[in-house]
């Protein structure tokens, strides 16, 4: 008897072991994630600060309010403005296009870079990662590590993506990998000029003092402490996982539904997260319609994890796959936030003297799967190709701007800052260089917009690259690879003329070079360096000698 008890422990723990070394990655996946995960309280109402009952001057003599919605991963086509839209144009977005439609629309605006952090740092500062060194999207604990663990079994025929873990090492806390606080942003600005400010949303610039929200200008931040839309399985909802994505396995794993109003303990939003936010954007204006106010609404969508309302998954109607409609259902509600602004600005007699801003921090992710997203552009956030970083720029703003503007110059995320001071009559800070450019003639077709050297800079690292005179160069240290286009004639970057194009190529290098010579370093080093594919989503299979870029974060 005694031998079958050990034989049959020899077995449970041989079957144990068999278990544990086949599921390692899942296990290690649950203990990194599950580690230092704050206490979330039920949700609880935001007590907004208020401005005064009754205004001092009328609307009209006021600086114009400010209302910022900055949408994260947003697809050029996935918006009906270009002529396109989600699942070949059966989902459209009638209030974003109303907005485009009714104040100017610029044809061919660019992100800050293809990730989101550095855009945000560039929109909040106008100046690029070359002097506040905020070079790299600040990444939770053990991401570093999970997803080459996981990209690595996924993507067979590409090479492997790294985990670069002596600088690891070195990486300050998450909390603390933020934009410096030296940094003037728009919102410090604005509040010189006597706005009060407001942040809801994602922020991704540093959960710790001196990076957040109130340290950098707002008076007050709804932030995003996490990033699930609603819980996981909630039936208010409903959820679409990538298995083809090891970021969405992270995000599903590490994220929580959870909000922090002004530093606070975390509690639970009170709803699905971009109707939240909206609901209390919607408060923000109401308590501030007797003051000059800046609303920087960052939305989370269409960020993943992919979750819908149930309400939108529906009304969408029948698409397929399912993580494609979830998608448009998630879109769908950012296109209802747009809508809801405009009305309530309209209802408290706000509107034609408020600029709104519509913009995305990045082009169409290629790690959800879907397309047709960036068409019909090449290349997908996380690359600098022109899917990477194409957004939509969109100014209403009645008083100033007249209906149907639209501007084919190319301009930036770095000139959102210098902009929106020029919107408020407010001086830009003294002693600072500021990067961008001031965007109001163009949208106000006047004249007096000028960019030195015609030149635009983008970067992650060593992959570098600078649009001037219509020509774009893409160069990649890691691969010693150059891209050269002519936009005017190449406007999707088909053909590399890197070879054919000798003197072009010198021309716009030496742009790179003199761009980077005294640049100061980045605050903190890369610890992943990711191959991705330029022409396939991630959901498709590598093609044996199909373009890929190296990208280090």
């Amino acid at each position: 008897m005694l031998r079958k008890i050990l034989i049959a422990l020899v077995i449970l723990i041989a079957g144990l072991g068999a278990l544990a070394f086949f599921n390692r990655k899942e296990i290690i996946l649950h203990l990194v994630t599950r580690a230092e995960r704050p206490p979330i309280a039920p949700n609880r109402p935001v007590e907004w600060m208020k401005g005064p009952e009754t205004a001092d001057t009328t609307v009209a003599d006021r600086p114009p309010n400010i209302v910022f919605i900055l949408v994260d991963d947003l697809g050029i086509n996935d918006i009906s403005t270009f002529g396109g839209g989600v699942a070949g144009g059966r989902v459209p977005t009638p209030n974003i296009d109303r907005l485009a439609a009714e104040g100017a629309l610029f044809s061919t605006a660019y992100s800050g870079t293809g990730t989101c952090a550095p855009s945000r740092a560039m929109l909040m500062t106008g100046r690029y990662p070359t002097r506040t060194g905020f070079e790299y999207t600040p990444t939770p604990p053990g991401m570093s590590r999970i997803v080459p663990m996981f990209a690595n079994d996924m993507r067979t025929g590409l090479p492997p993506t790294e985990h670069v873990k002596e600088n690891e090492k070195i990486m300050p806390p998450f909390a603390e990998q933020g934009l410096p606080s030296e940094e003037i942003t728009i919102a410090e600005v604005l509040k010189q000029r006597g706005y009060h400010t407001v942040h809801i949303g994602k922020w991704h610039l540093g959960n710790a003092a001196p990076f957040r929200p109130n340290d950098q200008g707002f008076d007050e931040s709804l932030d995003m402490a996490s990033g699930m839309f609603l819980p996981p399985g909630d039936p208010r909802g409903v959820d679409a996982r990538l298995d083809f994505d090891p970021i969405d396995k992270f995000l599903w794993a590490r994220m929580d539904f959870a909000a922090s109003y002004n530093g606070s303990d975390w509690f639970e939003p009170g709803g699905y997260l971009t109707d939240y936010w909206t609901d209390e954007s919607l408060k923000v204006i109401e308590a501030n319609r007797n003051r000059p106010f800046f609303l920087y609404l960052a939305h989370w969508g269409v960020h993943t994890p992919l979750q819908a309302t149930k309400e939108d998954y529906e009304a969408v109607g029948d698409i397929e796959p399912h993580h494609l409609r979830v998608y448009a259902a998630m879109l769908r509600a950012v296109d209802r936030s747009v809508g809801r602004i405009m009305e309530k600005l309209e209802e408290e007699g706000l509107a034609d003297n408020t600029i709104i801003v519509f913009s995305s921090d990045n082009g169409g992710a290629g790690y959800i799967g879907i397309p047709e997203v960036n068409e019909p552009y090449r290349g997908w956030k996380i690359t600098l190709f022109e899917g990477g970083i194409r957004v939509p720029l969109f100014m209403k703003w009645p008083a100033a701007i007249q209906p149907g503007t639209v501007v084919d110059e190319p301009v930036a995320h770095i000139d959102m800052m210098p902009t929106l001071a020029a919107v408020a009559g407010a001086p830009l800070p003294a002693g600072v260089e500021i990067d961008g450019q001031n965007l109001l003639p163009l949208a106000m077709g006047a004249d007096g917009f000028s960019r030195p050297g015609d030149a635009i800079f983008w970067s992650s690292g060593y992959y570098k690259v600078v649009r001037a005179g219509g020509w774009k160069l893409q160069v990649n240290g890691r691969q010693n690879k150059s891209w050269l286009f002519d936009l005017n004639n190449d406007p999707t970057e088909q053909t590399n003329l890197a070879a054919s194009e000798p003197k072009k190529l010198a021309e716009l290098q030496a742009l790179i070079d003199a761009h980077w010579k005294d640049a100061r370093p980045p605050l903190y080093p890369y610890t992943i360096e990711s191959p991705i594919k330029i022409d396939h989503t991630l959901a498709d299979d590598y093609v044996e000698g199909e373009e890929y870029i190296y990208w280090p974060n």
